[in-house]
């Protein structure tokens, strides 16, 4: 319904409703109707929303309704029960500023507003979220329009088309790219993997060369664009682009606040680059075509950046570096152009020149590689041809400032479209397309205060498409009537042909600029008069009031006046043609290039007529009007490409995108209702409402129907089966007018304002409901606080009673305790006064026998101190004594013993010079040296010990403190030594009161030097007490601390560990990749081989070995040594490939008269030998390093071997001997045997090569073992307390790690060398079999001629059992084939779910007794590969791929378990001991079927992932446990009609399955836990992204069901025992999601209980939930803007601003951990049933 026409109100809407009224600023405003409403009344009484009154005049008709709360912010406007303007804007508006949705609906349109913020709803998550999805299953989105195309296209087979239009600035280009992305996307490539890439590298091209920075966009298109992208079989295949109008003049003009194109801007940026010094470029101020906008710099852009981006794209594009830079010397050229300075000759400007030395002139014509006077020349003259001569003109100034621009826009234009050209070339597709989706991104209407030429051809482009869009909607309208089989008036709508029949029919707007523009004296003015003479008597023509050259077209988004001025130029666009013949005349190709692509136009002959030599005078007569004649007029040209554009969208479907710019400032989320309306009106939106109003806007399916309004549905409706009929009856009965609604086959449709009145119903209805429940509610709660009350007050009394009673006898008992207490005290005090007494007489009496037994005690120490000096002092007299005597005698021994020395001495000096001397001396040198070697080991015993004094931190500390212990015991004795030094001291006095005082002077001076150094002593003593007692307390801090920092660091470190799993999976899965690429070539040889030649026997044979070679060298990772290997294998194949053909050659030339065989036969017999010398002196080379006695011994052998193959080929008998008739039978033998040969000593060099990679495997073991090796890490920390080891272990993972990625990269390139070699040796086996087939069948050389096999034959085995199956390396195949190909569990019921790896197992066992290491390692390599080859042809059946997983770690744990690692014994019993592997090592073995085992369950992982996808959002979404709550849901929405495909239940019973199928298989616990756990993570993660994808879900009902559906799977959990397995908190998430959904969200303390909350959830995705949250109507409040922002604030605030993802990576995979588990079952017990054909294994 428009605006205009609102029809009658309801009978329930005349007090109380709402209407939209106009307003100034907001367009339109809300009001209450506040007085009912009677036919007549002149005056409307309404209530504003700000609380004043007013009286709204009704002159004409009354003002539009407001649509219920409940149907406002629908993802689709149509379904608005009132169509018309005001509630269009109010819709958009709402759901932009609070749901902060920018896509909305309406009809086929998608209507886009630009938020000018980057939002998280355009990641590769929400593409393959929507991919797939019905239009209206998911919210509105750019990729829903996308995907509808998409999938019509698929489903059709009919060509697709997105057309995208709007202002500049409202987010044109970045929908087109958006779209873009989508499709390259979901419809990768076909053949071509870079074309992906390619048609995505054409984006910053193209925006480079033709987007500019303007005052509403600063990224804003110059130009429209087209953009095919061609699909076959649903895969892109290339792309086409097409260009519209570009605005030329922007390279010469810019307005203010304006930029040029960006290209210009980037090149100036870069100008630094050494690539681009030549080229004078500078900053982007100094240039006039750059700095007239007086705006160089673009806000939120790096144009040095840019220009990088650009190269890069220009390079996927498949132009080259020099043509780059040669166009950036154009570039440049048209930037040096603009700065060259014309003078006028005199005041009056008839006449300009320009100066020679100009700099600019001079770099122009440098790059271009012109004249500069030639330049110069024809900037200030132009040519005139007449009749017989020619003159030259000079040009003004101006004319000639004109010039210079014009030819700048020229050369502009050509490069930008042959940079067109050549993307397209990029794009294009050889094998062409069978469908295409176009994207048509074009100019919106456009009305400035200024319009000129560019104006009106975007406005005119825009009447044709409005028209095109006008059929289409009224046609789609009409479709959906007559489907539905609903009787409907066929309204006109409003068609603007009247308008285009104006400006593009006979005599109109364009015919008259055309004929204007051929009139040589033709001018805007004559123009204009021409025009107010032939249309204004049109409708659509006007002219203006003031006496201007302009005229006004009314479009059908309103009048815009257009200015004459420059219209009749931009339409000639006017050429120089003597500067544009130079410019073809240059010495650049790429410029030569630009100007010959206009072929055979004016511009192409006049340029060979003016660049050319002297020419006659009739030839340019006659050149010059055919080329006028032939040229077309812009508008003429923009005419015939936009019904070109026309006639393209025509024939395909199209899809609409209205982008809509939602202010001027580009402020986020800011809404100018004026410009929305604006742009509303301009782009068609209101245009489809107005269609949509004239019939049945509101259409309900039957169903939706029932489910909303079953309220309203009385119950003798509800006995009715036919639900059509239901709704039927209950219309009839509520809408009594039965021209308010139409019943059609699968819908009911409405008329405006109709579901308006069905929702107020509802809404009485429901309030009645919930009033008569608060009423009994209230009641009961009433009656139940009266019985509590009253319960209550008889049991206060009751206690107060009981209370007074205790009151009164807690009196009597303190009463009593009174007196006791009394008593007692008196009693204490008395006692206590006696024991005082007492205590203090004893205390005198022993204080006084003390001081008696001192004095006597003083007087005996005194008495025995003389005693003791008495003694000394005789001592030291007679020691003195002693001392003078030995002094002489010892002077005399030194004497003569001076005088022996010299003798001595005098002896020596003449031994010195003899050869004894020097035998001595060298003699003591050697024992020097041994002893210096003495000394080293010391040294080395030494820091040994240091080391073990290091590690030893507490026995240092205990040996601290006792030595502590020893300083306090020190000190004592310095105590007692004090003592001892106050005896002497009191000694000296007596001594100095006696006679003998200058004797016993100097001993008194000692005894205070003593003193002195005792009293020091003991300070120092002190002091180092002090420093021990803080360094112990330092070092206890220390230790402390570094406990503290291990405990902190452990997490991190465990965490490196989790890490470095996952790295190691991830290692894993890409050598899985590269593993699948090989065996893609494999496949792709041998589909060569079969369809060029018919292999022989002994050709497959070779080729067969050869590549069983290959695929072991691909199983095993390389080592650092890896690429030394790959150069060592491609020397030894080089002599195969180069050697024989000498040797070939000297046979053949000593054997002319030989027949073709022979040659043959001599051929391979050279090849051959060469083949044995190059691998013997391989051999020999590589065992020289092992053992040295190895190549002696296999020279003979080697020699025999010669021998004996050169007799079997028969070149020991005589040629004498040989008959002519078995020429050709000995020649085939020869080829035969030959073959033979060659295949067999492939298979050595295949076992001496696995012997050389054994080593490999040791890298990927310790991968392997990284689990056992985190757990003894964690139990070494506990031990230890100390992260040093764990810490080292860490980096060194991360190292082999890294070295195992190098590695695997290095495999590969050896991979692609050994695959050619092999080819060769496929090409020389096709030939040997081309010449056998020939000669025809012949008989088979002798049994006895035959190599026998080099596998070891199986000896018999005596003695108790070994538990083994003895089997032959001929067996191997057999083997495969019956316990993996060909295995089936149904065929041997009964049997153990691992029985194929307990075979394998007991055949490596045989293998080992034998000790033949390469036949069990061929046999591990031959079961992993046929395990591989079984998982890719049931990739998708979840039984076989448990069966195998199961399998390989059953395998794995037996290697472990029977391997010669103790660690893996203590489950074993002792006869399991006793078949424990003795000879091979399964190191190999272990690493390989581990990698093997992650592959297998992350394909089991994705093999379940298959099933649940399409199950999950309809079971934890979409299906109603609980019903009767979908009736909340809101209209307006759309959504599928169907019912949900799959229920919780069913996902359920395929969870149970799932695990029914690992447990059956006998897969460990554990890994059967980390299976479900990674399976829940996937439901949690895909049910919270489409929760946040999808508006509907976003309820109080939704968060219900989903709350219960969860508890469903929390009890299925707590059912199958899996609440340890960490499956529980990955639905953590989704756990929060739907608890947000249920709580309170109006106050600020709501808000701080919902952050406490959502403890796992992102801040985004909480926001996103409450914007899109949908309250119930008539229950619920709307989330308001504010508390949204408090809460989003107050998660800024706990987890900081930093970028968080919205949607969930579901594609994550958590780090698998293989377990260790011990098989109970002992070898000798298992029963292999007959049914597995294993007859041929002897059981040992």
């Amino acid at each position: 319904m428009a605006a205009g026409d609102p029809g009658p109100l309801p009978p329930v809407s005349l007090q109380g409703a709402r209407v939209w009224i106009p307003d100034c600023v907001e367009v339109w405003r809300v009001a209450e109707i506040t007085r009912g409403y009677k036919e007549g009344d002149t005056v409307l009484h309404l209530l504003l929303e700000d609380g004043s009154a007013l009286d709204y005049p009704i002159e004409f008709q009354l003002p539009p309704l407001c649509n219920p709360d409940c149907l406002s912010g629908a993802d689709d406007l149509v379904a608005l029960s009132y169509l018309h303007e005001p509630a269009v804007l109010h819709s958009l508006r709402r759901r932009f500023l609070e749901a902060n949705a920018i896509y909305t609906y309406c009809g086929i349109i998608l209507v886009a507003i630009n938020p000018y913020k980057p939002l998280p709803i355009y990641e590769e998550e929400v593409i393959y979220a929507y991919s797939g999805r019905e239009m209206g299953d998911m919210d509105p989105h750019i990729f829903a329009l996308a995907e509808e195309a998409y999938k019509q296209m698929v489903r059709f087979g009919k060509n697709q088309s997105l057309i995208i239009s709007g202002e500049s600035g409202a987010g044109k280009t970045a929908s087109a790219k958006y779209a873009m992305r989508y499709f390259t996307t979901v419809g990768g490539c076909l053949g071509n993997s870079s074309m992906e890439e390619k048609v995505l590298a054409s984006n910053p091209v193209m925006e480079a060369f033709g987007n500019a920075k303007t005052t509403r966009n600063d990224n804003s298109s110059r130009f429209g664009k087209y953009i095919e992208i061609g699909f076959s079989q649903a895969h892109v295949t290339g792309a086409t682009i097409k260009t519209y109008l570009l605005e030329k003049s922007r390279v010469t003009f810019q307005a203010k606040a304006e930029r040029n194109y960006h290209i210009f801007y980037q090149l100036c940026a870069s100008a630094t680059l050494p690539e681009l010094q030549g080229l004078g470029l500078r900053g982007a101020e100094s240039f006039h075509y750059t700095c007239q906008g007086q705006c160089t710099a673009a806000h939120s852009v790096s144009d040095a950046a840019d220009l990088d981006s650009t190269r890069h794209a220009f390079s996927l594009l498949g132009v080259p570096e020099a043509d780059q830079l040669e166009l950036f010397s154009i570039l440049a050229a048209i930037l040096h152009l603009g700065n060259i300075v014309v003078r006028g000759r005199d005041r009056r400007g008839d006449g300009c020149f320009v100066e020679p030395a100009d700099e600019a002139l001079g770099l122009f014509c440098t790059l271009l590689g012109v004249e500069a006077s030639q330049v110069m020349r024809w900037l200030c003259h132009r040519k005139l041809v007449t009749a017989g001569e020619t003159y030259l003109k000079p040009l003004s100034r101006q004319q000639a400032l004109d010039s210079r621009d014009a030819l700048a826009k020229h050369m502009y234009g050509q490069v930008f479209r042959w940079m067109v050209s050549r993307v397209n070339r990029a794009l294009r597709s050889l094998e062409g397309h069978c469908t295409s989706i176009g994207i048509l991104d074009i100019y919106g209407f456009e009305m400035f205060e200024f319009n000129s030429f560019e104006q009106f051809c975007i406005n005119y482009a825009n009447e044709k498409l409005q028209q095109l869009f006008n059929l289409h909607v009224f046609k789609l309208e009409q479709e959906e009537y007559v489907t539905e089989e609903i009787p409907w008036v066929f309204v006109d709508f409003c068609d603007n042909q009247p308008c285009i029949e104006l400006i593009e029919g006979r005599l109109g707007i364009l015919d008259l600029l055309n004929e204007e523009c051929k009139m040589p004296q033709g001018s805007d003015g004559s123009w204009a008069q021409k025009l107010y003479q032939t249309h204004l008597s049109s409708s659509h023509f006007q002219k203006p009031k003031r006496p201007t050259d302009a005229f006004i077209v009314c479009h059908f988004a309103g009048k815009v006046e257009y200015q004459c001025v420059g219209f009749v130029e931009k339409n000639r666009d006017t050429v120089p043609e003597e500067l544009v013949g130079l410019l073809r005349a240059s010495k650049s190709a790429l410029l030569a290039e630009l100007f010959l692509e206009e072929g055979n136009g004016p511009m192409s002959l006049q340029s060979r007529r003016s660049s050319g030599l002297r020419m006659a005078g009739r030839p340019s007569r006659r050149s010059l009007p055919g080329s006028q004649k032939s040229k077309k007029s812009i508008s003429s040209q923009f005419k015939a490409s936009l019904n070109r554009l026309m006639e393209m969208l025509g024939s395909t479907t199209p899809h609409y995108v209205r982008c809509i710019k939602p202010n001027d400032g580009k402020q986020p989320f800011v809404f100018d209702s004026r410009r929305a309306v604006e742009q509303l009106r301009a782009c068609g939106v209101l245009e489809t409402i107005r269609i949509s109003a004239s019939g049945y806007p509101s259409r309900w399916t039957y169903q939706e129907f029932l489910e909303r309004y079953r309220a309203l549905v009385s119950r003798e409706e509800l006995m009715g089966t036919d639900e059509k009929q239901i709704c039927s009856l209950a219309l009839e009965r509520l809408l009594q007018d039965p021209s308010k609604y139409q019943c059609g086959k699968s819908k009911v449709f409405f008329r405006a304002g109709q579901v308006a009145y069905l929702e107020e119903l509802r809404y009485q209805r429901l309030r009645t409901a919930c009033i008569l429940l608060q009423r009994h509610l209230r009641g009961w709660l009433a009656r139940r606080c009266f019985r509590r009350a009253h319960a209550a007050a008889v049991c206060l009394q009751r206690h107060a009673r009981g209370m007074l009673a205790r009151r009164f006898a807690r009196t009597l008992r303190r009463t009593r305790a009174a007196v006791i207490l009394q008593k007692t005290l008196r009693m204490v005090l008395a006692r206590r006064s006696y024991l005082r007494m007492r205590r203090a007489v004893i205390t005198i009496q022993a204080f006084a026998r003390g001081m008696f037994a001192r004095r006597l005690y003083q007087q005996m120490v005194w008495h025995q101190k003389a005693v003791v000096i008495q003694a000394a002092v005789r001592g030291w007299l007679a020691r003195t004594h002693y001392a003078r005597l030995r002094g002489a005698v010892i002077y005399l021994q030194c004497c003569y013993r001076r005088v022996r020395a010299c003798r001595e001495l005098q002896r020596l000096r003449v031994e010195a010079r003899s050869v004894e001397h020097y035998k001595q001396l060298h003699k003591g040198m050697e024992i020097k040296v041994i002893q210096l070697q003495c000394r080293l080991d010391e040294q080395a015993q030494e820091k040994q010990r240091l080391a073990e004094q290091l590690s030893g931190l507490n026995a240092a500390h205990a040996e601290e403190v006792q030595r502590l212990r020893a300083e306090m015991q020190r000190l004592r004795e310095d105590a007692a030594r004090d003592t001892q030094v106050q005896q002497l001291q009191e000694r000296l006095a007596e001594l100095e009161r006696h006679s003998v005082k200058n004797c016993l002077s100097q001993e008194v001076e000692e005894l205070r030097q003593r003193l002195a150094e005792v009293e020091a002593m003991k300070l120092q003593l002190g002091e180092e007490k002090d420093a021990l007692i803080q360094r112990m307390l330092e070092q206890s801090q220390d230790l402390e601390e570094r406990h503290q920092r291990a405990a902190r660091e452990s997490q991190g470190l465990l965490q490196e560990l989790e890490e470095e799993r996952a790295r190691y999976q991830s290692l894993v899965q890409e050598y899985a990749r590269l593993e699948q690429g090989y065996e893609n070539l494999q496949d792709e040889v041998a589909f060569h081989r079969q369809s060029t030649l018919r292999r022989s026997p002994s050709s497959e044979s070779f080729l067969g070995s050869e590549s069983s070679c290959l695929s072991s060298m691909s199983m095993a990772p390389s080592r650092d040594g890896s690429d030394q290997q790959a150069e060592g294998l491609e020397e030894r194949w080089q002599p195969v490939l180069e050697g024989p053909q000498p040797s070939g050659e000297v046979l053949l030339n000593g054997s002319v008269g030989q027949d073709p065989f022979e040659k043959a036969y001599l051929l391979l017999l050279g090849q051959l030998n060469a083949v044995n010398e190059e691998l013997a002196r391989t051999r020999e080379e590589l065992r020289r390093s092992k053992a040295p006695v190895e190549p002696e011994e296999r020279r003979p052998l080697d020699f025999l071997k010669r021998r004996n193959i050169a007799e079997m080929l028969g070149l020991g008998r005589s040629p004498e001997k040989v008959a002519v008739d078995d020429d050709l039978k000995h020649a085939y033998d020869a080829v035969q045997v030959a073959n033979r040969l060659l295949a067999s000593q492939l298979r050595e060099e295949k076992q001496q090569h696995e012997e050389e990679v054994e080593g490999l495997h040791l890298d990927i073991c310790s991968l392997k073992q990284l689990s056992q090796q985190q757990a003894a890490l964690i139990q070494d920390l506990q031990r230890h307390h100390g992260q040093e080891g764990l810490q080292h272990h860490v980096l060194r993972l991360k190292e082999e790690n890294w070295e195992l990625a190098q590695k695997l990269e290095k495999q590969e390139r050896t991979t692609l060398k050994l695959q050619k070699q092999l080819r060769v040796y496929a090409k020389q086996i096709q030939e040997l079999t081309v010449k056998r087939e020939a000669t025809g069948p012949v008989q088979e050389l002798a049994a006895s001629a035959v190599v026998p096999s080099r596998s070891p034959m199986v000896r018999s085995l005596a003695g108790p059992s070994q538990a083994m199956l003895a089997w032959r390396m001929e067996d191997e195949g057999r083997i495969i084939k019956a316990v993996i190909t060909d295995y089936k569990p149904q065929s041997s019921p009964g049997a153990l779910p691992d029985l194929p790896a307990y075979v394998l197992f007991l055949c490596f066992r045989h293998a080992d007794h034998c000790c033949d290491e390469p036949r069990a390692r061929s046999l591990m390599d031959a079961a992993i590969d046929a395990i591989k080859r079984v998982m890719k042809k049931h990739s998708d059946d979840f039984n076989v791929v448990a069966l195998w997983l199961a399998n390989a770690c059953r395998l794995l744990n037996c290697l472990r378990q029977y391997s010669r690692d103790e660690s893996y014994w203590q489950g074993n019993t002792a006869r399991q001991n006793e078949h424990r592997l003795q000879n091979v090592d399964p190191q190999g073995s272990c690493r390989s079927l581990g990698a093997l085992a992650v592959q297998l369950y992350q394909q089991l992982i994705r093999t379940a992932e298959k099933h649940l996808k399409p199950m999950i959002v309809a079971a934890m979404l979409e299906s109603e446990p609980i019903q009767g709550l979908s009736s909340s849901c809101p209209p307006g929405h759309r959504r599928s009609s169907a019912s949900p495909a799959h229920t919780l239940p069913e996902l359920l019973q395929q969870l149970g399955s799932f695990r029914a199928a690992l447990d059956h298989h006998g897969l460990a616990p554990s890994v059967g836990h980390q299976a479900l756990r990674q399976l829940l993570f996937l439901i949690s993660g895909t049910t919270l992204n489409y929760l946040l994808l999808r508006k509907d879900t976003c309820s109080w009902s939704r968060g219900i069901q989903l709350r219960y559906n969860i508890s469903q799977l929390e009890q299925w959990l707590r059912a199958e025992g899996l609440q340890q397995s960490g499956a529980r908190e990955v639905l953590e998430p989704l756990v929060q999601a739907a608890q947000l959904l249920q709580v309170k969200k109006v106050t600020e303390e709501d808000a701080g209980a919902l952050c406490s909350l959502c403890t796992v959830l992102s801040p985004q995705q909480v926001v996103k939930i409450l914007r899109a949250y949908t309250p119930a109507v008539g229950l619920e409040e709307r989330i308001s803007p504010s508390f949204i922002n408090s809460v989003e604030k107050q998660l800024q605030d706990q987890y900081g601003g930093g970028p968080s993802q919205l949607l969930v990576d579901t594609s994550h995979l958590f780090p698998v951990h293989l377990p260790f588990t011990a098989s109970p079952l002992h070898l000798d017990e298992l029963h292999i049933p007959d049914a597995l054909n294993l007859a041929f294994l002897v059981r040992h």
